[in-house]
């Protein structure tokens, strides 16, 4: 495990050219209203795990159970689906974020949703796509497992197979989007493209107002894994904004891709190399500028975890019933075996932790 103690905290990377300017959106009210309309809404639960807390030394573990979040399996439902409702219901007669569902329905049948995902992000958009009248265009590494891609054609997006991982595949996506006149919909951020990303982080905020309701009392400490950051970005915007300076936030990427560390580490955004990762979901190795900047402000550590230790977690998860990918377990995988870092993440014995299931178990063979 590698570890960094942001030195930026409280005030944030320094602007530049090389950073991307614009913030992220911290109200989670608007995209609240919109979920709240959507047939499929429904709060996700959170677990309180007193069996793992002894186990991991610690007073309280509370998981936000994202497995089965609007049948999509992963948090990653609550952002491009947002995304794109956001945008019918500002194309729909009545342009407003009030708009009827029956107003938004087919309002985008003109519009081609291209994207690269490792598959959850693909899957949000290939769903809010179906359901406003809009097509989708989803890009794929050869890494991402064919059951994600079979996942896609399913719910009626095109899958479109480019480069050995997400970076490669991205680049091809938002070639294809620019050459065809389609909207590239990332949620990744960077110089000159912050809005879509923008407006799938505003999504994840739903998870974060969930969380913040359901506790009676904010955590000691916060465990939120990262690939590109938007997750971890949008959870820290808003936990800091309902219980202030008060838990320690650690941000956990995989060893293999630690481009928000690395990018802490250099005071700018990154690009990191490395091998594909089982943490799948979480292997890009550039962050997203937006994540990345509210990250540098809100986030206390960075520490990165082995295939091997993630590997134990999902094996642990498994057993007490929690079944998840190595992306999902990576958080619970932080705590589990941060024996040699307790003393400076400041775990004790009386510390109550919160950490996200972000994804259930592969689906299909």
């Amino acid at each position: 495990m590698e570890f960094l103690s942001n030195p930026y905290r409280g005030r944030g990377l320094t602007p530049g050219p090389e950073l991307a300017e614009g913030r992220m959106v911290r109200d989670p009210s608007e995209a609240i209203a919109l979920f709240n309309r959507c047939p499929a809404a429904a709060t996700s639960p959170l677990l309180e795990m007193s069996e793992l807390a002894d186990e991991f030394g610690v007073g309280a573990l509370y998981l936000k159970d994202e497995r089965q979040r609007m049948g999509l399996g992963s948090f990653k439902a609550l952002g491009a689906t947002h995304a794109i409702a956001r945008e019918a219901a500002l194309r729909s007669d009545t342009p407003s974020m009030t708009a009827s569902c029956e107003a938004m329905t087919d309002v985008l049948d003109d519009t081609v949703y291209a994207c690269a995902s490792a598959g959850n992000h693909g899957l949000s958009v290939a769903v809010g796509a179906a359901h406003f009248g809009a097509r989708a265009m989803i890009y794929l590494a050869e890494s991402v497992p064919e059951a994600f891609a079979e996942r896609l054609r399913a719910r009626g997006a095109t899958v479109v197979r480019s480069g050995d991982d997400y970076e490669a595949s991205m680049a091809a996506a938002a070639s294809d989007a620019e050459a065809n006149g389609w909207t590239l919909l990332s949620d990744s951020s960077w110089p000159g493209y912050v809005e879509p990303p923008r407006r799938v982080m505003e999504g994840y905020l739903i998870m974060g107002a969930e969380i913040v309701e359901a506790m009676a009392e904010p955590p000691s400490h916060v465990f939120l894994q990262a690939g590109v950051g938007g997750l971890a970005a949008a959870m820290t915007a808003l936990f800091r904004d309902a219980w202030g300076d008060a838990p320690i936030v650690v941000v956990v990427e995989p060893s293999a891709a630690p481009a928000l560390l690395e990018s802490i580490r250099a005071g700018r955004p990154v690009v990191t190399s490395g091998p594909v990762s089982t943490m799948g979901r979480l292997d890009c190795k550039e962050p997203s500028h937006l994540a990345l900047a509210e990250l540098a402000t809100g986030a206390d550590f960075f520490v990165t975890i082995g295939e091997g230790p993630c590997a134990e977690t999902v094996a642990l998860l498994a057993r007490h019933g929690l079944d998840t990918t190595p992306s999902g377990a990576s958080g619970v995988a932080c705590l589990h075996h941060a024996d040699e870092l307790r003393s400076q993440l400041g775990l004790a014995s009386g510390s109550r932790v919160l950490a996200i299931l972000s994804e259930g178990p592969e689906q299909g063979a």
